[in-house]
């Protein structure tokens, strides 16, 4: 995290305190994998980074205020995935390549930040339009490339005219994200072995965003 760190009251922190800062996220983040929200108090967290909860209320006004915190710091992270499909092509088997490495970045992207994503899930399923925004940044970076792909796709010929490019992006990328945050459940749930969902899911996005099965 770089830039000017303050604290609640405004106060310009030094390299130290920007350090304990730091820790009281690491150590909340860590917890979040481990306990639910709502069960993970400032007095913990503070325990946990070796520090006070008066310290912990010199950098965050709550627990939120710091799961907000590391949210908007996993949206900023979230902005990257549009590396996985600029420049690249969707035509014949390097279409297919593509497809494969957008479920895969986008299925790795959600299991790191499993814990977090559902925190935030949470917080905009309860209409806290703060979680709520956060949740759209990091679907729209990925639906507003898959848009300008099929808009230049279909200005080529390559796709059905009458399609909208943003629906069928904003579907395809809705379906990723509601099957990413099921991945821990698909084999007992749905009988489906982790390896078996990647190329399912890149042929359905293959056929969302060309109309085509894919050259394998």
């Amino acid at each position: 995290m770089t830039g000017q760190v303050r604290t609640v009251d405004g106060r310009v922190a030094g390299r130290r305190g920007q350090a304990t800062r730091q820790k009281l996220l690491d150590c909340l983040s860590e917890m979040l994998r481990s306990s639910p929200y709502r069960d993970v108090r400032v007095i913990d967290v503070a325990r946990k980074a070796g520090t006070s909860p008066a310290t912990f209320y010199q950098y965050f006004p709550d627990v939120e205020g710091a799961v907000l915190e590391l949210a908007e710091h996993m949206a900023a992270e979230g902005a990257g995935l549009t590396g996985l499909l600029e420049g690249r092509s969707w035509i014949g088997r390097a279409g297919w390549q593509t497809a494969q490495d957008l479920v895969e970045g986008f299925l790795d992207f959600w299991r790191r930040n499993d814990a977090l994503l559902r925190v935030v899930d949470l917080g905009a399923a309860e209409g806290d339009k703060r979680f709520a925004k956060i949740r759209t940044r990091i679907l729209t970076t990925v639906t507003s490339s898959l848009t300008a792909t099929i808009a230049e796709l279909q200005s080529k010929g390559r796709v059905d005219k009458e399609l909208n490019p943003a629906a069928v992006a904003g579907s395809l990328v809705s379906m990723l994200a509601s099957v990413a945050s099921h991945q821990k459940g698909v084999q007992s749930g749905w009988g489906v072995k982790p390896a078996e969902l990647k190329p399912h899911l890149a042929l359905l996005v293959h056929l969302g965003v060309t109309g085509k099965k894919p050259t394998k």
